[in-house]
Formats: C-alpha cells, sequence, structure tokens
C-alpha cells in the first residue's frame, strides 16, 4: 500500500531526527515549541517536514519525562491519526502513548487539541500521566470531568490539550 509505503518513510526521517534531538538541553526542546509555532504562523505546511520534527521532538521527551520511548509502529499510529485516519489498536499496544504524538502537533496550530477516552478515571489517568509530556513541551493541560461546572469546563477547553 503506498499510503503506508509513505508513511513509513516519513517513520525513517523521524528516527534519523533522533540523534540531533538527544542533544538537545531542556530549555532547547521547550524552545522548539516556540520555533514551531513560529514556523506555522508563518504559513508553514504542519503536514511537512515540521510534522516530522514534531514527532521527534514529542519521543523524545517521553523518555525523557515518563521514560518510554515511542516506537515505530506507534509513530505509524500518530502519524495515522494526524491524517485524520483511524489507528486500531490492541490493547497494550501503547494508544495514549500514540496519542501524544499528534496532539501536540494540532495543539501547535493555537487551536485546543482533545483527547477523548471512555470514563473520568481513564481521562484523569492518562491526563496525569501524558500531561507530563505535553508541559514538559510547554503545552498547557486541561481535564473534563463529569459534575463540573460550565464555567470549570469551559476553562479546561482553553488549554492546548
Amino acid at each position: 500500500d503506498e499510503y503506508l509505503a509513505t508513511l513509513r518513510r516519513r517513520v525513517e526521517r523521524i528516527n534519523a531526527l533522533e540523534p540531533s534531538v538527544e542533544e538537545l538541553g531542556d530549555e532547547e526542546v521547550l524552545a522548539r515549541t516556540a520555533e514551531f509555532r513560529r514556523r506555522l504562523a508563518g504559513g508553514e505546511d504542519p503536514s511537512g517536514p515540521l510534522l516530522e520534527e514534531a514527532f521527534a521532538l514529542v519521543r523524545e521527551a517521553a523518555w525523557r519525562v515518563i521514560e518510554q520511548r515511542h516506537y515505530d509502529v506507534q509513530l505509524l499510529g500518530g502519524l495515522i491519526l494526524h491524517d485524520g485516519r483511524l489507528a486500531e489498536m490492541a490493547t497494550g499496544e501503547g494508544k495514549t502513548l500514540v496519542s501524544t504524538l499528534p496532539a501536540y502537533a494540532s495543539a501547535l496550530s493555537g487551536k485546543s487539541s482533545f483527547v477523548v477516552t471512555v470514563n473520568d478515571y481513564l481521562a484523569r489517568r492518562d491526563m496525569e500521566k501524558m500531561g507530563q509530556v505535553h508541559r514538559y513541551l510547554g503545552l498547557t493541560v486541561g481535564l473534563i470531568q463529569a459534575g463540573m461546572t460550565e464555567d470549570q469546563r469551559r476553562e479546561q477547553y482553553g488549554r492546548d490539550v
């Protein structure tokens, strides 16, 4: 399938960026988020090379903050989701970690990126764990729970993720 072949080439390019991203200091990682936002505001294609750079940065951030590294299949899943497609994954294949990739890339545009799960417990668990990655990258993280007032929800919906 040509689509998957194209995505695999993108994964190879993300992997090729890993050594240079590993060398970045914490402040340089944070500065990359601001750089990506500037580039997008200047009209750069969010699905172009910037996406590969962003995914490489998220992979490194996840390793530094929660000691989880995206495998190639998870990078593929993130690229598929970023394209607005569905990616079916079995239990234990790292769906929650995969979500950090397109959520970060989408939030760079200045619009909120929403990650939806089935219940309040999982929403809180995932926000607490994966939110560490997004915060490390300079994003704001929110959480919607049952029983919140409209004002509380509005505030949370205004966060990056």
